[in-house]
This record gives structure tokens, C-alpha cells and sequence, in this order.
């Protein structure tokens, strides 16, 4: 299967119901580390897998195992990227080192997929997700929001800092696009679609945590990581909910 037309199905799987989308990030001492957005669509492919395969054809037929980065993505359709405008370009190029990883098995019913990179400093992650839906504008690309038409696209700018001291994870609401998008008549239907799936935040960090903002927050064992969910509907219409500050000890 093509890579292209892979990444166009598994965002496409991502649009319908009952999926975990998770949001990771790991930071080490020297401040640099690894982000990843993982989705578990497993739960669509319990209730829906033998359509879904029909839909995939002779795909169906065998498991998918496949990692690719953007990169390779890209070449595939260089001569679609050459039409995009050099903003668009500019933005599709801070993606190209995202590896991509998808599991998917009818037959056990299982769909994973990751979208995972390393970064130098954190501040290098600031509105990663709006960019990936630049993807959206690929040619053929109407279901190719990173892990879902829309996903990422918020309408937020959503940014992070790290000094050692504290870490931040903000989103500013572009207030103007959030009330076009309420009024848009397929609002409802996207909120339905998304009403059981999940968005999970789990951050690592070199060290302990002495308090987070948000009292929602599970810390592990050795208070050096946080869990924390939130509703997928929250996401995407109060971005600012998934705010909050993390404090460690000296």
C-alpha cells in the first residue's frame, strides 16, 4: 500500500468513533527529548473491523506493520507540494522528521498508529499539531489532518517552555474561528463523532514534580511523569482546558 494513500486511511479511521488519541512528551536533563501523538483506534476496529476491511480491499487481507517518516511521505507527492504555496511548504517541512508507525489487523482487531520526533529543546514543538494540518491541503488530501480531518486544527496556537524550574503546555484560543465553527452545520455531527474518544497528556520529566496546575493530574511512582485525561470533546471546542503548569523540586 502506498504511503500516501496508508496516511489518508488511518487519518480517515481517525474521524469516526472511540478512538484514545495521546499526547506524549519526555524531556531529559540536558533538555532535549522525543514527542509523539499516538491513536488507538482498536475499539473502532472491535465494532467495525470486517467493514472496514471490505473498504481496504485486498489490504484487508494481511496485517499492516509500517514505519515511514515524512519525508518519504513527501517525495511521494513532491509534485503536489511544488503547487502549495511557500508558506505551506515552509510549514510541511517541520514535519519532515516525524516518524510514522501504524499497526493495523482485522483479524485481532487492533489499529494503532504514531506520529513520534525528536527535539533539540521543547520550544521547537510550538504549534506542531496546527502544522500537521497543513497536511490537509495535499492534493487528495481532504481526510488527511494528522489523525484526522480537523485534528490539530483546533483553532488554537498551542505552545510549551521548559527552563528547568517550570514547564508550561498553553493553547490561546483564536476565539473568531471558534464561534464560525459553532455555527458551522456540521458541528453537531463532529462533536457526536468524537463524544466516546478520549485525549490523554503524559509527560516525563528528569525531574520530581512538586505541583501541577491542573488537580486532575496522576503522577507515577517516582513523581517524575504526569497522566492526565480529558474528554476529546474538550480538545477540540476548550483547548484552554488542557492548560496548566508544572512546578519541580529544587
Amino acid at each position: 500500500m502506498k504511503l500516501y494513500k496508508l496516511l489518508s486511511f488511518s487519518f480517515l479511521i481517525a474521524t469516526l468513533t472511540s478512538c484514545t488519541f495521546t499526547e506524549n512528551i519526555t524531556i531529559n536533563e540536558n533538555g532535549t527529548g522525543k514527542f509523539s501523538v499516538d491513536m488507538d483506534g482498536s475499539a473502532l476496529m472491535e465494532m467495525a473491523g470486517d467493514q472496514i476491511g471490505s473498504q481496504m480491499g485486498a489490504d484487508a487481507k494481511k496485517d499492516i506493520d509500517s514505519t515511514f517518516t515524512f519525508k518519504q511521505l513527501f517525495e511521494e507527492k513532491k509534485d503536489s507540494i511544488a503547487k502549495m504555496t511557500p508558506e505551506a511548504q515552509k510549514e510541511l517541512k517541520k514535519l519532515e522528521n516525524f516518524v510514522v508507525t501504524t499497526k493495523m489487523s482485522a483479524e485481532k482487531k487492533q489499529f494503532l498508529m504514531t506520529m513520534a520526533t525528536d527535539f533539540k529543546n521543547v520550544n521547537e514543538l510550538q504549534d506542531i499539531l496546527q502544522t500537521a494540518s497543513t497536511l490537509q491541503k495535499l492534493e487528495g488530501g481532504a481526510n488527511a489532518g494528522p489523525l484526522g480531518s480537523g485534528f490539530g486544527n483546533n483553532n488554537s496556537k498551542l505552545s510549551y517552555t521548559y527552563d528547568g524550574k517550570k514547564f508550561t503546555r498553553k493553547a490561546v484560543i483564536d476565539k473568531q474561528k471558534l464561534a464560525e465553527i459553532k455555527k458551522d452545520s456540521t458541528a453537531d455531527m463532529s462533536k457526536m463523532m468524537f463524544a466516546s474518544s478520549n485525549y490523554v497528556i503524559k509527560y516525563n520529566f528528569p525531574k520530581k514534580i512538586k505541583k501541577v496546575s491542573n488537580p486532575n493530574a496522576l503522577f507515577s511512582d517516582d513523581r517524575k511523569s504526569i497522566t492526565i485525561q480529558y474528554s476529546f470533546t474538550d480538545y477540540m471546542e476548550n483547548p484552554d482546558k488542557l492548560n496548566f503548569d508544572v512546578e519541580f523540586e529544587k
